[in-house]
């Protein structure tokens, strides 16, 4: 009889490469493992390109912050020093670093969409295609297996019938040599030999079908369903390979694309670098700090020799600071001022009320100062700053004074330049409002139905305003920058030597008023100078364009207490009982600012004056002076 066998080998031209081995079952086994392997693979490619997508985001947002955090502050001073060709070009490095950000962020997004997205997509279609050939070849083997079972059987039942059949043919043969037997007995044993023979032949023929049936699914099987179930697996396994191929080509490809862009990024800040220029930066340095100022003149010669008493030159840098004598005076205006501009000096504050006014002097006197040393001078020079007069001339506030004198002439000239330019603008922007709201109302009077042309009246009259308080701060601000441009150089030798005198004697003023601050009673700062040394400058045209500047109005009137008479500059005399106006209140140094007439007015101590304030009238005048300032 034939016994099949379970063990197999495939022909080579049938079956893959790497399945010529005996049990399928175990092959199946190893395929598995391997193409679970080839997932695992795939799968930790794509966490590769996504941990580099992280990186290039996170490289690109430090280097948007670096660029940022090195940018120049709007409205700051480091937007300032951007004018340099230098800093120029670290602004161009900085901004092209932020286009080079750029085009990290688009390595990580054209990675994430080419490569983890099309690759997380294709591993589950991986998976469903390997469970469902790996589900085929489990289903064509337990066919096979169930067959072999069929056969197996079928081959144990035609087995044992067989050996029935033999001991009952024995049994027969048995009980016919036996003469002892019935013949009953010996038939009946004939008959049950006879029965298991027919037994027999039936499970042979049964066992035969079975076997024809089993070889023709074993042939199929292993010929047919299990190869094509491989060629599958193998088809799929390539295909991963491939793809995992192509996807390391893009990730080549996403990098190279905007290599071309940040090339450009590095060939921008390579020209920005080779746009510096040295000469341009120095010279835009020496124009940012040029002071205007007149070189002094030479120094004369002292004779120690001589009794008599030791003269200096005006050019000299070792001007006198006061002597106890009175310094000379220029000529000016009736009204009586140290300088264009700036505010009409006070005189020093009044004594306690409770005093006598008999007893209340005028002013302090300045004690004599002593020269100071030539070294000392010139080291003053060359370490200079802008003088002023007095900290009082500054506006009340802390900020600067509004003419820009307290900067060097060139650095002053242009703040006026600049201030006048951005005047100018705001005067052009209120015009092109009025223009609009005029051709408003010029459309509402052809159309009423559209709005009220009395409705814009009102915005006009106030554009109107404004543009003229911005034209008149032009004419003033375009005055102080005539008569800065008149005093910068290409001057003569003789406004040289005033020049000289000027900044000698506006030095000696600012002495004196410290040392007036001092001698005052209640330790109040002003800018009243002692007789001996008091200053006055040439006048000029321009002063008497500012001299004839509106009036300021009245905001009251008041009776004067005491006699008062007005010796210091910035002073007016009062009789008792004379009834004046008020145009300055008192800001808390004691003084009150009156008018007497359009020609004569000045400060009297508060104590010395009963005030009667007008209360509309002192709104007006608060409401001028936030305007002014």
């Amino acid at each position: 009889m034939f016994s099949p066998s379970r063990r197999f080998v495939f022909p080579g031209a049938l079956s893959p490469p790497y399945l010529c081995c005996s049990k399928p079952k175990d092959q199946f086994d190893n395929l598995e493992k391997h193409t679970q392997w080839g997932i695992d693979v795939l799968e930790k490619y794509i966490k590769f390109v996504k941990e580099r997508t992280e990186i290039e985001l996170s490289y690109a947002k430090q280097l948007r912050n670096l660029s940022k955090k090195y940018q120049p502050k709007k409205n700051s001073k480091e937007e300032e020093e951007y004018r340099y060709t230098s800093t120029k070009a670290f602004l161009a490095t900085l901004n092209e670093m932020n286009d080079y950000a750029g085009q990290h962020e688009v390595i990580s997004e054209n990675m994430t969409s080419l490569i983890t997205g099309e690759l997380t997509r294709y591993v589950q279609e991986l998976k469903q295609e390997r469970k469902s050939h790996f589900h085929d070849g489990r289903k064509a083997q337990q066919h096979i297996e169930t067959c072999w079972k069929q056969l197996e059987a079928s081959k144990r039942r035609f087995e044992r019938d067989c050996k029935e059949a033999d001991r009952a043919q024995q049994y027969f043969e048995k009980m016919d040599a036996d003469i002892n037997v019935t013949k009953a007995d010996v038939e009946k044993a004939r008959q049950q030999a006879q029965l298991r023979h027919q037994m027999a032949e039936d499970s042979k023929a049964e066992y035969c079908s079975t076997l024809q049936k089993f070889n023709s699914e074993q042939h199929d099987h292993y010929y047919t369903h299990i190869p094509n179930i491989f060629q599958k697996i193998q088809e799929m396994e390539e295909r991963r390979i491939v793809r995992i191929g192509e996807s390391m080509k893009t990730f080549a490809e996403v990098d190279r694309q905007v290599i071309p862009i940040i090339g450009k990024c590095l060939d921008e800040i390579t020209k920005a670098a080779e746009s510096i220029d040295h000469k341009n930066d120095s010279q835009m340095v020496i124009e940012a700090f040029k002071s205007g100022f007149e070189p002094p003149g030479d120094v004369d010669f002292e004779d120690f020799t001589q009794p008599m008493k030791r003269t200096v030159s005006e050019s000299s840098l070792s001007n006198s600071r006061g002597d106890g004598k009175s310094e000379p005076k220029f000529g000016g205006k009736s009204k009586g001022k140290l300088w264009p501009f700036i505010k009409k000096n006070k005189p020093p504050p009044p004594p306690p009320a409770s005093a006598s006014p008999s007893a209340v002097p005028n002013g302090p006197q300045s004690p004599k100062q002593q020269k100071e040393p030539l070294s000392h001078r010139f080291n003053e020079f060359m370490t200079s700053k802008p003088k002023i007069h007095c900290f009082r001339s500054l506006k009340r506030g802390g900020a600067g004074p509004e003419d820009f004198s307290n900067l060097p002439p060139e650095q002053r000239r242009k703040k006026l330049q600049q201030k006048v330019d951005e005047l100018n603008k705001d005067i052009q922007k209120e015009m092109d409002q009025r223009d609009a709201l005029t051709k408003m109302k010029d459309v509402y009077i052809k159309n009423p139905q559209m709005g009220d042309p009395a409705s814009v009246d009102h915005r006009l009259a106030e554009l109107g305003q404004n543009i003229e308080k911005l034209r008149l701060e032009v004419q003033k601000f375009e005055g102080w920058l005539a008569e800065v441009e008149g005093r910068l150089p290409m001057r003569t030798e003789q406004a040289r030597r005033q020049s000289g005198l000027y900044e000698a004697q506006n030095t000696s003023a600012v002495n004196s008023c410290a040392q007036d601050r001092e001698s005052s009673p209640d330790g109040s700062y002003t800018e009243e100078q002692s007789q001996e040394t008091e200053m006055k400058v040439p006048a000029t045209d321009f002063d008497d364009e500012f001299d004839d500047e509106e009036p300021l109005p009245t905001i009251g009137t008041c009776k004067a207490l005491y006699t008062f008479e007005g010796q210091n500059e910035g002073t007016i005399s009062v009789a008792e009982g004379e009834m004046l106006y008020v145009i300055e209140e008192d800001k808390g140094d004691g003084w009150t600012r009156i008018r007497r007439n359009e020609d004569e007015e000045g400060y009297v101590p508060t104590s010395y004056v009963e005030v009667y304030l007008d209360k509309n009238a002192k709104d007006v005048y608060k409401s001028l002076q936030k305007i002014s300032e």
